[in-house]
């Protein structure tokens, strides 16, 4: 059996990520010359339309903030021992309470009772959700990474229920509620910002991005500062230690997918209450999946996951910006250089780390 590799923290965390990335765009750019495109002119588009201006930069920000709600819930199954792909399931559910709560309460209280009343809604039934393969793992045996995959098609299918015999709205023809109340609408950061006197332009980023914030800075407390988080981390990584210890494994499982689901669900609030406005069929697009990703590249640690999240939503959105502004290259394209990053940067995140190892063993030799 081979022995984990053993790095600094530093060049974990920093060092190896950063290496990878490199590789990752270095690979992309030898596609796209073989393709015939100028890799210098393709990199410096991706970076002016994510970043150029200020509504490049929102579009990434709002990219960014999905992401990091998924990111986050991977990392937190994961360091209890835990693999959570239903996150799609969980971001279903979470728009699900998102609605549930904004039809019944926006139309007759404030933004201040609503918002709370939604975010609420949308952690809990995100929690929910994920709390059943969790309990059947932990009394039955049932593995989360086969359960969770079967409950995203469960969600999938339970949403579009709700929405074609329930919440439709009558008359519409499309699959879609009603508009939420005035009561249920998430202000823009261009409403905040301008509040402050700043002038943003509008577009779909709301204030989602500072729960999104507290939500990393949140989950870094809880597994780093705290015992429950010790007590997650400890099972996750120990478990036969952790039994001994005193702590029960079922109990923290249970709570780690908990909150992983909680946090997925929390991708409902940007979308559907800070964007859309009202429940759609198609919200969630694959966020759960890329959340994966997100969390591999980031370590599982939320300061990585933030910046992974940033380098997806930058990619999604200078991405919109190629295939708008070079002539041949199409989405096709953007998503082969997406999956190649993913690629380099999250599934082969290791393949470089022998070859650091024995770098630094050379050095301190």
């Amino acid at each position: 059996m081979s022995q984990p590799i053993e790095l600094p923290r530093w060049m974990d965390l920093v060092v190896l990520p950063a290496f990878n990335l490199a590789l990752a765009l270095l690979v992309c750019g030898l596609v796209v010359l073989v393709v015939g495109q100028d890799p210098l002119q393709v990199l410096t588009l991706l970076i002016k339309g994510a970043f150029g201006t200020r509504l490049g930069l929102s579009y990434t920000l709002y990219y960014a903030t999905t992401f990091v709600f998924t990111g986050l819930a991977v990392a937190v199954a994961f360091h209890g021992g835990l693999f959570n792909i239903g996150g799609e399931g969980q971001a279903m559910l979470g728009g699900i309470g998102t609605a549930v709560a904004a039809l019944w309460l926006g139309d007759r209280f404030p933004p201040w009772v609503v918002i709370p009343a939604m975010v609420a809604a949308a952690a809990l039934a995100g929690a929910a959700w994920a709390a059943v393969p969790a309990a059947l793992q932990a009394w039955r045996g049932s593995h989360v990474v086969i359960t969770t995959i079967m409950f995203n098609f469960i969600a999938s299918a339970f949403l579009a229920w709700l929405l074609i015999d329930v919440l439709k709205e009558p008359g519409n023809m499309t699959v879609e509620s009603r508009a939420f109340g005035p009561g249920a609408v998430l202000p823009g950061m261009h409403d905040l910002l301008g509040a402050f006197g700043l002038d943003w332009p509008r577009s779909p980023l709301n204030i989602s991005l500072l729960l999104a914030i507290a939500a990393a800075f949140g989950v870094w407390l809880l597994l780093w500062r705290t015992r429950a988080g010790y007590a997650i981390r400890t099972v996750g990584h120990a478990p036969e230690a952790a039994r001994y210890a005193g702590i029960r494994p079922r109990t923290q499982i249970m709570l780690a997918m908990a909150l992983s689901g909680a946090l997925a669900g929390l991708v409902g609030v940007n979308e559907v209450a800070g964007v859309h406005g009202r429940l759609l069929l198609d919200y969630v697009v694959g966020a759960g999946f890329a959340g994966i990703a997100v969390s591999l590249i980031g370590r599982n640690h939320p300061v990585g996951i933030v910046l992974a999240s940033l380098l997806f939503g930058a990619l999604y959105q200078g991405g919109a910006e190629l295939a708008f502004e070079i002539e041949g290259f199409s989405r096709d394209m953007v998503y082969t250089l997406q999956g190649l990053i993913v690629l380099f940067s999250g599934a082969m995140a290791q393949v470089a780390a022998p070859g650091f190892a024995k770098l630094w063993k050379r050095a301190h030799g």
